[in-house]
């Protein structure tokens, strides 16, 4: 179940990072929604990591929601800010998903 809530905690790390590179984009009170956009994810997040971390180990669950968080974020940035899919940036997602993958396994 821990898993479940680091990974979920990771998405919620997408959100605030994205809510960050919506609210560049805006201005006046849409950018101030997107702001509270990102403090309520960030919030969410961070709880999270906190209740996944009373049981997993804290360098595992960090390295695993920041490698969530930095894959999710790498995708939204390409399919919704257009930001260039080259090649090395794909494998580079490719590999940091499989040591999240190993760190599972490792892991208790």
């Amino acid at each position: 179940m821990n898993w479940l809530i680091l990974v979920i905690a990771g998405l919620f790390e997408v959100g605030f990072a994205s809510c960050l590179g919506k609210a560049k984009e805006t201005s006046g009170n849409v950018a101030l929604w997107w702001i509270a956009g990102f403090f309520i994810c960030l919030s969410i997040s961070m709880y999270l990591l906190y209740l996944a971390t009373k049981t997993l180990p804290i360098g595992t669950a960090y390295a695993v929601w920041t490698g969530v968080g930095a894959v999710g974020t790498v995708l939204v940035g390409i399919f919704i800010f257009k930001e260039p899919a080259t090649f090395w940036r794909i494998f580079f997602i490719i590999t940091l998903i499989g040591s999240i993958i190993g760190l599972k396994f490792v892991s208790s």
